[in-house]
């Protein structure tokens, strides 16, 4: 216990946050490889009230309030149990499960959650150990979730889809419950802002986003959404925040507004995501991109440069076959590396805005049978313009070269039309149709094609 007492009396009387809560990181250090061993040594459960506070809060060296010190001995305790856990598990003792790691764990986190909630609460400067409570809570219990599932359980021909989902997650819809109350423990607190609890909403909200992202309750995260937007006036501005806690966050807003195709908004916080991003955090970095990239192609019809795509091997082999077939417009290509990726697209949820990439693939197709079309004779002290009367054959004939078709294969022109019209209406091109004349008139002056030079 000298260790721990000892990191958590140097932690407390530095103020140090993040040393406070690295007591709390249930795991050896390189230095420490057995310290949790010592902790749990060091005291048995007839003795662990009046030991830990002996150990923590004798002599002078601590000005702690009685409450609080109740508080922080009622944690420690809960800590001791759970360490117990960990170290039965570690040593496979009889009965020891990663469920019952769990449930000691959440001792922790509600001792914690309580000392907060009282009336001579713990100061708001330790909430980095509210973080690492919640982070390993989450760990333990995806842990839990997976011993408990069943491994090829015979189900004799039924299966309940809905207790079957249930059960899948039931641990970790537990911990995302009690991050909840962390996350109002933080939004509700009433302190001054130099001392509120405030100053940890966003690192709990990033916290409960990924145990929802996780769980697949995706909609649940518009209720933290609109809870932190209503009490938006008496939080600290954002740029306040550490940009670990903001980067997160405008990724995780980003992704939720991409889930409901609103691409525009999403672009707009998964910009301002890789903007702030630190240059060496290439995992986040690419987390960024994988969302980014489908939204820019949805907004602005632009695609990823191949410098972008160089440092992230992943996103190359994603996006890069994509991008040369949408570049030619190669829509055989593009179908074929649609479906060769369609497993890991629909995995990260990017296979329908991708899928949007076949209408500008059409559309750079159609861009080229205007460019070979050269230009109409210029008439006297005029200069030449390029043809913008294009039968609709010719387009034909494009696809019939785009889509690899053999000498049989027909293309029907209703069908062409039928595509040259959605082009036009989704703004990749500008002119219309003349039927009866069998030509699309074009717009002039180099916006036939908008943001594409011609």
């Amino acid at each position: 216990m000298s260790t721990l007492a000892g990191e958590f009396k140097s932690a407390y009387s530095a103020g140090s946050g993040d040393a406070l809560a690295a007591v709390f990181t249930p795991i050896g250090t390189q230095n420490k490889p057995y310290r949790l061993q010592s902790f749990y040594d060091f005291t048995n459960a007839a003795s662990l009230q009046k030991d830990l506070s002996f150990a923590l809060f004798h002599g002078k060296s601590l000005k702690v309030p009685r409450a609080e010190q109740t508080a922080w001995v009622d944690i420690f305790a809960a800590y001791w149990e759970a360490v117990g856990e960990l170290l039965k598990y570690e040593q496979d003792w009889p009965g020891a499960s990663l469920v019952a790691i769990f449930t000691a764990w959440k001792k922790v986190a509600n001792a914690l959650i309580r000392g907060y909630s009282s009336s001579a609460g713990i100061p708001a400067w330790t909430l980095p150990c509210l973080y690492t409570v919640g982070k390993y809570l989450r760990t333990f219990a995806i842990n839990a979730d997976i011993k408990a599932a069943p491994q090829g359980a015979s189900s004799f021909g039924f299966q309940d889809d809905v207790a079957a989902d249930i059960e899948k997650n039931a641990h970790l819809e537990e911990a995302a419950r009690i991050i909840n109350r962390m996350f109002t423990l933080c939004l509700s607190d009433r302190a001054p802002m130099e001392e509120s609890r405030k100053w940890g909403i966003y690192q709990t909200t990033n916290l409960i986003f990924k145990t929802y992202f996780r769980i697949n309750s995706v909609g649940l995260t518009k209720n933290l959404l609109r809870a932190i937007n209503a009490q938006s006036a008496d939080l600290p501005p954002l740029e306040a925040f550490p940009k670990s806690h903001i980067v997160t966050f405008e990724y995780y807003v980003g992704v939720i507004h991409f889930l409901d195709e609103n691409y525009a908004e999403a672009e707009k916080h998964l910009a301002t995501a890789w903007s702030m991003c630190h240059r060496g955090a290439s995992k986040n970095r690419e987390l960024i991109l994988t969302y980014l990239i489908p939204c820019h192609l949805v907004t602005t019809h632009t695609l990823p440069s191949d410098q972008l795509l160089a440092p992230f091997p992943r996103l190359e082999k994603l996006f890069r076959p994509l991008s040369n077939c949408i570049r030619k417009g190669d829509l055989v290509g593009f179908d074929k590396a649609m479906s060769a990726g369609e497993e890991e697209f629909v995995k990260r949820r990017i296979y329908l805005p991708l899928e949007r990439g076949r209408d500008i693939a059409l559309r750079n197709l159609f861009r080229k049978v205007f460019i070979v079309g050269g230009f109409e004779e210029a008439k006297e002290g005029q200069t030449s313009l390029r043809r913008t009367r294009v039968p609709v054959v010719e387009f034909a004939a494009a696809l019939r070269i785009g889509t690899h078709a053999t000498g049989r294969t027909r293309i029907d022109m209703d069908e062409v039309e039928c595509l040259l019209s959605n082009l036009i209406y989704k703004g990749l091109m500008k002119g219309y149709i003349a039927r009866e004349r069998g030509i699309v008139v074009l717009s002039k002056n180099n916006s036939a094609f908008p943001g594409t030079g011609v």
